[in-house]
């Protein structure tokens, strides 16, 4: 009998005033109790219109009814078949906008917390499952892998269970890409994505660190390697900035430099002496998820104001609800209709403050957001020592200006089909590095195809 609750169940999590001073997780994860109860609040539908919105067709109304009945380790085996890092889209998902948007629950109430069923799932399974994980029969086929984010990491491991030998080539000095570089420590905790890359490993993919494509060898040499197809998963990395005055002065991070210094280079933990300021007061400006966790990393380093500088309202917001939530409960100031029209010197090279403008919504613009205008006078001096720019982040250009015959488009993503092949044969991309900067599950999703497209090339290449 289907739990009629209007709600789903809440998630257990750290107060507010303990966690912004940690870098533990904030989200304490369900008990199997609650899992159950959750569980049962699922319908069952037929139409199952769950699975349509999620990149990887999770089978999610029988992974469900295993939850509701126990069967904690047949949940998880189901949602493995189609899913290759199942507790860190757990975490880390927009379920919001994809499974749990379409979840016929949520028409009237709160639909099924799908998210927190499946972080459930998995973490129940790494605590209590057993992974027989063995090397599939290989098929005497090489393929390369460049990058090691969610797309690479997605296509290596399908590659991998049909009997590729798979070798991925990373640029940083550990692999995970942006799950280890970007979402942070409270978020995502680094030893769940050591976990997810260990059992790649297990099952014979060769994860190569320090190796950059483009400058130690190129796509071409791949090929005269021996490698029948490559996929390139390289991400986008190569931040944007607003082009103000100031922007190059001391204390002035991207969000990606910032966050890699605290998540990669272990800012975080003490006994590492990364540098990074020691900030009392910083603005960052942007409002998608990235700016959110590079604020909650600025205040639990110690910095006692952090606003989040945005041009528009809280409803353009792109960061999920959840993580605006977490930061307002944590204590990060909103500036919401602010724009920084200029970051200001203190005689030193440092920042010394910025100056913004306030902005008011206009018509909407072609992304069909209303269009921020300044309001002429009203700037005003934020007094803030850090800046952290979080405007976005489009793909590094150096795999596509080392490789003749890869094109990419006008934003410098790679260009690639519906089948993930890009302009030059035999080569396959996914990911940041041909959307832009998205989400997790949609790079999977497309290491996914790019996986089964290589895999119908090299057969039909051998007839």
């Amino acid at each position: 009998m289907a739990n009629m609750t209007p709600n789903k169940c809440p998630m257990p999590e750290q107060a507010p005033d303990v966690r912004n001073k940690n870098f533990k997780e904030v989200a304490l994860g369900y008990t199997p109790e609650m899992a159950l109860e959750e569980a049962k609040r699922c319908l069952q539908c037929k139409h199952r219109p769950c699975v349509s919105g999620c990149p990887v067709n999770v089978q999610i109304p029988e992974f469900i009814a295993k939850v509701a009945q126990g069967d904690f380790e047949g949940a998880y085996q189901v949602i493995a078949q189609t899913n290759s890092l199942p507790a860190v889209c757990g975490r880390v998902c927009p379920q919001e906008s994809q499974c749990e948007g379409k979840c016929v629950r949520g028409i009237k109430n709160e639909p099924v917390g799908i998210g927190r069923l499946e972080r459930f799932v998995a973490d129940w399974h790494m605590a209590n499952g057993t992974d027989e994980i063995k090397a599939a029969e290989p098929n005497g086929h090489k393929v390369a892998v460049v990058g090691a984010g969610p797309s690479s990491l997605t296509c290596a491991g399908d590659l991998a269970k049909m009997g590729y030998q798979v070798t991925v080539l990373e640029a940083f000095h550990v692999a995970g890409g942006v799950l280890v570089y970007g979402i942070p420590e409270f978020r995502l905790p680094k030893k769940i994505v050591a976990k997810e890359i260990d059992k790649l490993e297990k099952m014979g993919v060769d994860i190569q660190t320090n190796m950059v494509v483009g400058k130690v060898n190129s796509v071409d040499e791949l090929f005269e390697q021996g490698y029948e197809a490559v996929f390139i998963g390289s991400g986008a990395g190569l931040p944007s900035f607003m082009n103000i005055e100031g922007e190059d002065l001391m204390g002035v991070y991207s969000a990606n430099e910032y966050l890699t210094r605290i998540n990669l280079m272990k800012a975080y933990m003490e006994g590492y002496d990364t540098p990074i300021k020691k900030s009392k007061s910083v603005a960052v400006v942007g409002g998608g998820n990235v700016a959110m966790d590079a604020a909650r990393c600025a205040k639990r380093l110690g910095a006692q104001n952090v606003y989040i500088v945005y041009r528009r309202s809280e409803e353009e917001m792109p960061a999920r609800k959840e993580e605006i939530h977490h930061a307002k409960e944590e204590g990060i100031i909103f500036k919401l209709l602010n724009n920084p029209v200029r970051i200001l010197n203190d005689g030193n090279g440092s920042v010394a403050g910025m100056e913004c403008v306030e902005m008011e919504l206009g018509e909407p613009d072609a992304s069909g957001r209303r269009r921020p205008i300044e309001k002429k006078g009203s700037n005003f001096v934020l007094d803030v020592d850090t800046v952290i720019m979080s405007i976005g982040t489009s793909p590094n250009p150096l795999i596509r200006t080392t490789t003749e015959g890869l094109e990419a488009n006008k934003k410098g993503c790679l260009i690639a089909d519906e089948n993930m092949a890009t302009t030059k044969e035999g080569v396959y991309a996914g990911g940041d590095a041909v959307t832009g900067a998205a989400t997790v599950i949609l790079a999977m999703g497309a290491g996914k195809k790019a996986a089964a497209s290589i895999d119908e090339y090299i057969k039909n290449k051998k007839k």
